[in-house]
């Protein structure tokens, strides 16, 4: 009498272990890569911070006491407070006609060095009758009498916060 046969599909799929041999066959370049990412992430503390943002709460409180209690941290957040306190104090119009101006200039310093365009003694002469440069240097004057006056007063009553403006 004639038997059945017994077919597994499962003995024609490959293993898991087989799997991921392949896979890992294929992917070295990657995997390498991978794992010299993970290194330098590990070597500059980037992984340890992860894993606690990961964690949160106790994990994510912890690790932002340690890096507080580090030595230039106090005055990291106090030059930030400060930096702040600087940008509120001026009006909007104000920063954004200086940093435009600013980056107007970086542009064409930019561009005169791209083309190796070299100031002459000529050109340099000829800028005290320049419009723009007479601005600019106005500009710059102004900003030096405003930083030597507060300079003055500051070390006149030795505390910032007491200086009168006027």
């Amino acid at each position: 009498m004639a038997k059945p046969l017994e077919f597994d599909v499962r003995t024609l799929l490959p293993t898991p272990e087989e799997r991921l041999a392949e896979s890992t066959a294929e992917s070295t370049d990657a995997l390498v890569e991978a794992l010299a990412l993970l290194r330098v992430l590990h070597e500059h503390r980037v992984l340890h911070t992860l894993v606690r943002v990961v964690q949160g709460g106790e994990g994510l409180a912890s690790h932002t006491l340690e890096i507080l209690n580090e030595p230039g941290s106090v005055r990291a957040i106090r030059n930030a407070l400060d930096a702040l306190k600087l940008l509120g104090s001026l009006e909007p119009e104000t920063l954004e006609t200086v940093t435009g101006a600013l980056a107007d200039g970086l542009r064409e310093g930019a561009r005169r060095v791209r083309t190796g365009e070299r100031a002459g003694l000529g050109e340099l002469l000829t800028l005290a009758h320049d419009p723009d440069v007479g601005l600019a240097l106005g500009a710059l004057l102004g900003v030096l009498r405003g930083f030597g006056r507060g300079l003055r007063e500051r070390e006149a009553y030795g505390h910032p916060g007491d200086v009168p403006h006027t």
